[in-house]
């Protein structure tokens, strides 16, 4: 039975899947948005630190979905994981600390994760997905997303025995590196969103941090640390993304990449496994004889396409995307502007660090500090210049918190 026919079995039955969502800024409302005209799945639970989110998406819930649900709404997100009305939480926070605690009580509660936050997967993925697994729960990242966008691509080229030598996505605007709060404001607040959220976008940290989880989750490694980030259309993604003896950028394949160009779309490319193969995607393909092509998905809908996660975690036991076990690649903290010793340095999105992505084993070697951990009561120990790949020398970090403290079980499980 397809996915689709379960849900109906379950609307059918008067038993539909109950979800609980925790964050209502712009990823949380789409999904829940979405999920009130979906058969057999109900949202029940929503939470978020200003209780007026939460009210305005249960609002929009029940003004599109034909039955009215009594919604519980509230400030403490173990409210709704631990309500017996929620079989399922979808994480929408995108914030590491409150991510970890949502995991770790998620956990504790027994019900399966939908992350929609890949920014505490990328800290701590690895560990939940070893706990989950031992306890019999789903933990996921969710579809729609372009890590898993991209996962399922990688996964339909394997599946048919291809060789897959990059996976990518398009990045969604220009990199501007220094983006902060302040200067995204504007156009934050007219596209109705955070503007820390929109901060991690421009400076590059949410494309790192998505191609790290894809990283984790294939094998597949940055080919240098930032990756490459050419720009080009579908064509010359596949020529530029090939062998530096090839006339391309890349030393190696097996890698992740993103190109300004093709956003909003994910991709891969692939080469045909023999002969046959070879000649039957150049027919296929219709660009001409080529040694590689690139299989191209041209949009991805982000929270929108969580719920199939959701049904898939609760009727099938099963996953959009997970860590294959140990870290692969890290998205580590480096400085976006002159850090004066003693300044708290605050976390993704903020003034102070964008992230950056390298391989776990180069994280290792340099000490480098993934940017999931600096937030919360983080201090500069000395004046750290612009563009500083922060160590321990650099910055105290909050050893207090929740996603600190996995983060250290993680490396004492994985190293």
């Amino acid at each position: 039975m397809t996915l689709y026919g379960k849900l109906l079995e379950r609307e059918a039955q008067g038993n539909p899947i109950k979800v609980g969502v925790i964050g209502a800024g712009q990823m949380g409302t789409g999904m829940v948005a979405q999920v009130s005209t979906i058969p057999g799945m109900e949202v029940r639970g929503i939470s978020d630190i200003r209780l007026e989110n939460a009210q305005r998406a249960a609002d929009a819930y029940n003004a599109s979905s034909e039955k009215k649900v009594d919604i519980l709404l509230t400030t403490d997100f173990k409210e709704v994981i631990h309500s017996e009305e929620v079989e399922v939480i979808v994480d929408a926070t995108g914030v590491p600390e409150a991510g970890a605690k949502i995991s770790l009580e998620t956990l504790m509660a027994k019900k399966h994760l939908v992350l929609l936050n890949v920014e505490v997967d990328i800290t701590i993925g690895p560990l939940m997905k070893k706990m989950y697994d031992a306890a019999g729960l789903v933990y996921t990242g969710s579809d729609g997303d372009e890590p898993a966008a991209t996962a399922q691509l990688y996964e339909f080229a394997k599946s048919m025995g291809m060789k897959v030598l990059v996976a990518g996505k398009g990045k969604n605007n220009s990199l501007k590196v220094e983006a902060n709060p302040d200067t995204t404001a504007e156009e934050a607040a007219s596209k109705k969103m955070s503007a820390h959220m929109l901060a991690a976008f421009q400076d590059g940290t949410k494309t790192m941090a998505e191609m790290n989880l894809l990283s984790n989750a294939i094998g597949f490694v940055p080919d240098v640390t930032g990756m490459h980030g050419v720009s080009a259309d579908l064509q010359g993604t596949v020529e530029k993304l090939d062998l530096k003896e090839n006339g391309g950028v890349l030393s190696k394949f097996g890698v992740v990449e993103y190109v300004d160009g093709i956003a909003p779309g994910v991709f891969v490319i692939v080469e045909g496994q023999n002969e046959g193969v070879k000649h039957e995607m150049n027919y296929l393909m219709k660009v001409g004889d080529r040694v590689h092509h690139i299989l191209f998905r041209p949009y991805h809908l982000c929270s929108l396409e969580t719920p199939l996660t959701v049904a898939r975690a609760v009727l099938e036991h099963d996953h959009a995307i997970v860590p294959l076990g140990a870290p692969v690649a890290e998205t580590v903290a480096v400085a976006k502007r002159d850090i004066k010793a003693g300044e708290r340095i605050d976390g993704i999105g903020g003034y102070c660090v964008r992230g950056v992505i390298e391989t776990h084993e180069n994280t290792c070697a340099m000490r480098h500090i993934p940017i999931g951990l600096v937030g919360g009561a983080s201090v500069a120990k000395r004046d750290i210049s612009n563009g500083t790949f922060l160590t321990e020398e650099d910055i105290q970090l909050d050893e207090t918190t929740t996603v600190y403290k996995l983060r250290k079980l993680q490396d004492e499980t994985f190293n």
